[in-house]
């Protein structure tokens, strides 16, 4: 079995907006395609949210959740996970090494804004518990949060890496800031 297609380009060549993030801003959010386990409100925590994949572009997470301004990240990693691919998308995987995954970390304030990424995050994945390790040398190094596991089919899996930058080019014609 083949890896899921690419989602199509924008319409609009010089639009910097995900045809995604285009289509999740027609519905409106109480009709967000959330899987069912996302409906009860301890099942979608706000809090911090370990991200690694194009939830790392502020950019792309201020437009999935209509927020005017771009968010602060910081940046972490998480121990015990590893990546593959699902297409061009990377999916997070339970790792029976010491394996470290990087990315950042975003802070969901309301439970609205929890639903949104899950949306995004397609029934594919699924929010789960994580042990959250800062990489910034600021002080509160560690702590318990959430991140977005892959819950699909393990056979549209390929190895490979996810580029930032290049999904961001391809996507959206820009480079991350």
């Amino acid at each position: 079995m083949s890896a899921p297609p690419p989602p199509p380009p924008p319409h609009n060549p010089l639009s910097k907006v995900s045809p995604v993030v285009t289509k999740l801003k027609t519905y409106p959010s109480k009709l967000y395609h959330v899987p069912d386990s996302f409906h009860n409100p301890t099942l979608t925590p706000t809090g911090p949210y370990f991200c690694y994949g194009t939830l790392t572009d502020p950019s792309t997470l201020a437009e999935i959740l209509g927020h005017d301004v771009e968010p602060n990240l910081r940046p972490a990693k998480i121990v015990g996970y590893e990546c593959k691919l699902w297409g061009q998308y990377p999916a997070l995987l339970t790792s029976t090494t010491h394996a470290t995954v990087e990315g950042m970390v975003y802070r969901v304030q309301t439970e609205e804004d929890g639903q949104k990424l899950a949306a995004y995050e397609t029934r594919s994945y699924r929010a789960v518990p994580c042990r959250i390790l800062y990489t910034d040398g600021k002080e509160s190094g560690q702590e318990h949060g959430y991140t977005f596991q892959f819950v699909g089919n393990f056979h549209d899996l390929t190895d490979g890496e996810f580029d930032l930058k290049v999904w961001l080019r391809r996507m959206k014609g820009k480079s991350p800031g």
